[in-house]
């Protein structure tokens, strides 16, 4: 009689996806905490990489723009806070930034934030047979996006629907 061998990989990724969302959670908790204090907002916390490659950005703004001496602000207090509480496992690198000037739209607020603002929008279904849309946001609405594509066309998308999206830059 011959046994088969069982393997689980699966709950092996999905452990560590767990933690890794974990530790994700915990630092953008910590960086909230630490940037409300000078007014700067979170917009986005990545973690990448692992055992001796890890990469953690945290990117911020606040409405007059972000400064060398607030990423350094930043970096630094919650660099020591992720280090005295040994939230991040391993060694990592601490990059803090501003979002740039083609930022992801992460929040439903964003879009009224940037309303007026020309915008890439990619769909997780296609719309009028096409997935990739450009046009100049014009909101949100009882949560769909609306997007100017033309002088008298405005499109809606659901905000579920959007799978990812970011400014664009004209020059």
């Amino acid at each position: 009689m011959e046994w088969a061998k069982a393997h689980f990989f699966v709950g092996k990724y999905f452990f560590e996806g767990h933690m890794r969302q974990e530790v994700v959670s915990k630092i953008e908790e910590i960086a909230q905490r630490v940037a409300a204090s000078d007014g700067i907002e979170v917009v986005e916390v990545e973690f990448k990489g692992s055992g001796g490659n890890q990469l953690l950005r945290i990117s911020i703004d606040k409405p007059a723009g972000v400064s060398h001496a607030d990423c350094e602000l930043v970096s630094q207090q919650v660099g020591t806070i992720l280090d005295v509480e040994d939230v991040v496992p391993g060694h990592y690198t601490l990059e803090v930034s501003s979002p740039g000037v083609e930022r992801k739209l992460l929040k439903p607020n964003d879009y009224i934030r940037f309303q007026g603002k020309k915008a890439k929008i990619v769909l997780r279904e296609p719309v009028e047979k096409q997935r990739h849309w450009e046009g100049t946001l014009a909101g949100l609405d009882e949560g769909a996006v609306l997007l100017a594509v033309g002088a008298d066309r405005v499109l809606r998308f659901p905000l579920n629907q959007v799978e990812r999206a970011n400014l664009k830059f004209e020059w």
